[in-house]
């Protein structure tokens, strides 16, 4: 793949714990770094769970206890050739000079960052990092608490910080998570007709509701979803419409 000279920089955010953004950050990663051939590295500043700095622990153990996994990366890495992409762990309030240094003496050309932020606006230099990034994918859910909170911070970054200028955000876009068929679909139209009278951007694609969100890999299983070593089974993908959504995303950021 050829890349551009500076990285995409590219935050899944969201004011609210518990809606996917480190859950999607993974994802995303390891499909592009995995399966489409793209140069990813992974930022992670969720101080102070880290929680992506502990999934890559449990992931390289589950690894090497499962001896079909263990010959997938042994087969994935010897077919692309290329290590795993790193995660590094900095504050919020540092990041994004982290980042520009580990570009600038990268031994290979990274095509795009993935930003694990923290989910509150009182953590310092929070602002100015999302400030920082190329793109913004928030995950929302149909709570009050999480709608709320979402558009209320969302509408503080497009109406403030871009309109400002001071800033390298391209656009923001929500998408619906966690999407539960039994769900009445009225509320969705309520809140969708929301988000755009307030001039947000939303995602066409919704992904559907999934205890693979919340499940890390069992002991003895032959295919993987949430892993930073693997990518996500395709018929996993499939299953709660991540397909349709990745899809979108690259659509939307034109790598």
């Amino acid at each position: 793949m050829n890349t551009k000279n500076q990285p995409l920089f590219i935050a899944f955010s969201s004011q609210k714990g518990g809606v996917g953004k480190s859950t999607f950050t993974t994802l995303l990663a390891s499909l592009l770094h995995y399966r489409m051939g793209y140069n990813v590295a992974v930022f992670d500043a969720d101080f102070p769970q880290h929680s992506l700095m502990k999934m890559k622990t449990r992931d390289l153990a589950m690894v090497m206890e499962n001896q079909h996994l263990k010959k997938m990366a042994y087969k994935q890495f010897s077919t692309i050739n290329k290590k795993a992409y790193p995660i590094l762990q900095y504050k919020a309030e540092n990041i994004l000079g982290a980042a520009q240094k580990f570009i600038e003496t990268s031994y290979i050309p990274i095509d795009v960052i993935f930003f694990d932020l923290p989910g509150t606006v009182n953590t310092p230099g929070i602002l100015k990092s999302l400030a920082g990034m190329h793109y913004i994918f928030s995950p929302i859910t149909a709570d009050r608490l999480v709608m709320e909170s979402t558009l209320v911070f969302t509408q503080l970054l497009q109406d403030v910080i871009m309109k400002k200028g001071e800033t390298s955000l391209k656009s923001i876009h929500l998408f619906w998570n966690q999407v539960d068929g039994r769900e009445s679909t009225p509320l969705y139209t309520i809140y969708n007709d929301l988000i755009h009278h307030l001039g947000l951007n939303l995602m066409e694609s919704q992904i559907k509701n999934s205890t693979r969100f919340r499940k890390e890999g069992e002991e003895n299983t032959k295919t993987v979803f949430r892993s930073t070593l693997l990518p996500a089974d395709e018929s996993l993908l499939r299953a709660c419409r991540l397909d349709l959504f990745v899809n979108e995303f690259l659509k939307i950021i034109q790598l």
